[in-house]
Formats: C-alpha cells, sequence, structure tokens
C-alpha cells in the first residue's frame, strides 16, 4: 500500500492520556475501515470488515475457530499487511505508515498473544523486558541491556500479575497460567495506550481461564486502557465485555451489547460449528 501523509503524523501526534482524550473532542480513539486481508492462497480471512472502538471499551471479538479473529488482530497493527481499508488510531492512518512510524505508533499498542510467544530459555524477567524493546536502542537491545528503571518497573509489574515469586525462572519451567501472566506483564510495560489480546485462555483450564480474564480485564480498568480482545468461549465475551464483534468466515456478521447477543445471532455465528 502506498505511503501517505500518516508518515509524518506518528511523529506529530502528540501521546495523550486517556482523560486528555475524552476532553479533546476525538469521536474515536480507533476507527476500523473496510479492512480486508487476501492471503496469495486466495483464501480471504477478513471481508471488509468495519467498526469502531471508543476509548474506555473492553471489547470481545467472537467466532469459530479459523473465522479470521486472530488475522484481524493482527491486521489492526500490521503484524498481517492488510490488503484493503485502513485503520485509524487518534487521526494516524496506520495502514499508510512506513516501517519506522509504523515502529512508533506500535509502541502504544500492546500485544498479548495466543501462544504466548516467550522467549522459551530466558527468565521471567528478560521476557517481560522485551515489552521494551521497540523504545530501546539497536545496540542496548541485541546485548539485552535494559536500563535500571526499566528493570525496576518489571519487577514491580511482575509483583502485580502474581509473579514475585518467578521472575528468576525461566519461562519453559512456568505453568500455561504463568506463562501467560508474562505476556501480560511484557505488554503492561510497554504503558500502552490500546491492547490487543489474542485468544489468552484457549490453552488454559476453566479456572485459571477466568484468574487470566479477571487479571486483564481489572488491569485495563485501572490503567484506563481500552482493549480489543479475540475469544472463542461466548461466556467469558458476555461476562468481561461491555461490546462484542461476532466474526464468521472473515465476515463482521454482529456488533452490540451482551443483551442484544441473542441465541438466533449466536447460531448464525457459529453456524459451521
Amino acid at each position: 500500500m502506498a505511503a501517505g501523509g500518516g508518515q509524518q503524523a506518528a511523529s506529530r501526534v502528540p501521546r495523550l492520556s486517556i482523560r486528555d482524550k475524552r476532553c479533546s473532542g476525538l469521536m474515536h480513539l480507533i476507527e476500523v475501515k473496510e479492512l480486508s486481508k487476501i492471503y496469495p492462497t486466495g483464501e480471504q480471512a477478513v471481508k471488509d470488515v468495519t467498526f469502531n472502538i471508543e476509548s474506555h471499551e473492553f471489547i470481545s471479538i467472537i467466532g469459530p475457530s479459523g473465522g479470521g479473529k486472530s488475522t484481524l488482530l493482527r491486521c489492526i497493527n500490521r503484524l498481517v499487511e492488510p490488503t484493503s481499508g485502513s485503520v485509524i488510531f487518534e487521526g494516524i492512518n496506520i495502514t499508510t505508515l512506513n516501517r519506522k512510524n509504523l515502529r512508533i505508533v506500535r509502541k502504544r499498542i500492546g500485544m498479548i498473544f495466543q501462544e504466548f510467544n516467550l522467549i522459551e530459555r530466558a527468565s521471567v524477567l528478560t521476557n517481560v523486558l522485551c515489552g521494551k524493546l521497540g523504545s530501546t536502542s539497536l545496540l542496548r537491545s541485541l546485548l539485552m541491556k535494559f536500563h535500571r528503571e526499566d528493570i525496576e518497573r518489571s519487577m514491580e509489574i511482575c509483583e502485580r500479575v502474581g509473579l514475585k515469586d518467578h521472575v528468576h525462572k525461566r519461562t519453559n519451567e512456568l505453568s500455561g497460567g504463568q506463562r501467560q501472566r508474562v505476556g501480560i506483564a511484557r505488554a503492561l510495560l510497554q504503558n500502552p495506550d490500546f491492547l490487543l489480546v489474542d485468544e489468552p485462555t484457549s490453552s488454559l483450564d476453566m479456572r485459571i481461564q477466568h484468574d487470566i480474564m479477571d487479571l486483564i480485564y481489572q488491569l485495563c480498568k485501572e490503567k484506563e486502557v481500552p482493549a480489543l480482545v479475540s475469544i472463542h468461549d461466548v461466556e467469558l465475551a458476555k461476562e468481561y465485555s461491555n461490546r462484542i464483534l461476532g466474526l464468521q468466515d472473515g465476515a463482521l456478521l454482529f456488533e452490540g451489547t451482551v443483551d442484544q447477543l441473542d441465541k438466533k445471532t449466536l447460531d448464525m455465528i457459529y453456524k459451521y460449528e
């Protein structure tokens, strides 16, 4: 996609707090407009999806496996390049940014991954500190040398997410729930303005699923960070979300509140399962 005016906007636009955003008259934090992704195989994973995200929302995307939820999340921060459409983040068109300015914007968008995406043989603390790689010099990144204040803050975050006694353990020694907490801590270290969360409970048992969703929800509430969460479990989505998006075969079939998500709508979204 051709680069446009958004390339300069990324470095010009000041970083606003959530409170500033509410007072500034900004209508939407994020606007997703007719977003599509077609892979070279011809498979269309996302089909002309349009929706907005406000600065106070905790939104879940539900839908069957393979329905395009994870691809949609990755298109928003361009871990997957969308084929067409746009993503506007505080007036910045992410889909037109060059790599330098995309890196600037990505510092403000945290992501928690489905498969944890950790360095298996590194310590919990090192994995959490990787959340600062986007704002650390290349030399420091290569040498894994971090500033003292980042290390201190990482320790504080580890304590907050229940990892105080595990910071020096290798991540491959942890349980699934603990590993997901590492991913949460890493995302929080970025001090993001917006959080993308991809199937955070998919490999966890039921009790741990609630623990992880409670943690993500409470942290977003405390830090006033809006979140877009891809999740397969409808009951978990209904429990935590103020709004739900229903994706099926790459198309947005539903957008509304929990109360509006009736059985007929669920049958339509999950008709292939």
